[in-house]
């Protein structure tokens, strides 16, 4: 039993230890999304679900909730975010070229229609973040309309 609560006692001292590190949080400026609002201009609708339901994983402005402080949901959480950004960075946007706008536009208004995004381990938590059918249809015509916009430059070069 001795050996049991030594363990325990050894176990919680390194979980109290690792509170006091944690990975670099996602906290950029709101202005790294200027270029992709202005370029792909989503109505007002669609633009507070872009806010609620996609930045904080798909640009370099990550809200946190408190419980992110807590080690080792920081560190989960974290790889939510690089993973994210890797797939779609909205703060990059101005560095993505034509082509790859239009296939990440296509690759959003697909993601969203088929209901894959967001995720569910994100909308658990924020609530605000799941989607009707209504706001899934206005991202997606949204979506397409940006695609086919990008599609006509891209034919027009």
């Amino acid at each position: 039993m001795k050996t049991i609560k030594k363990i325990g006692f050894f176990l919680l001292l390194v979980l109290i230890i690792v509170q006091f590190f944690g990975p670099e949080k996602n906290e950029g400026s709101l202005t790294s999304l200027e270029a992709f609002i202005s370029e792909t201009n989503p109505p007002e609708n669609v633009h507070k679900i872009l806010k609620e339901s996609c930045y904080d994983c798909h640009s370099n402005v990550t809200k946190y909730p408190w419980y992110s402080n807590i080690t080792p949901v920081n560190y989960w959480m974290n790889d939510h975010v690089k993973v994210g950004k890797r797939k779609l960075n909205f703060s990059k946007w101005n560095e993505y070229s034509l082509k790859r706008k239009e296939h990440k536009m296509d690759e959003l208004h697909e993601e969203v229609e088929k209901k894959h995004m967001p995720l569910d381990s994100y909308t658990w938590t924020h609530s605000e973040a799941n989607l009707s059918q209504d706001q899934i249809d206005a991202v997606v015509a949204w979506g397409k309309k940006v695609q086919t916009d990008y599609k006509q430059q891209m034919n027009s070069k």
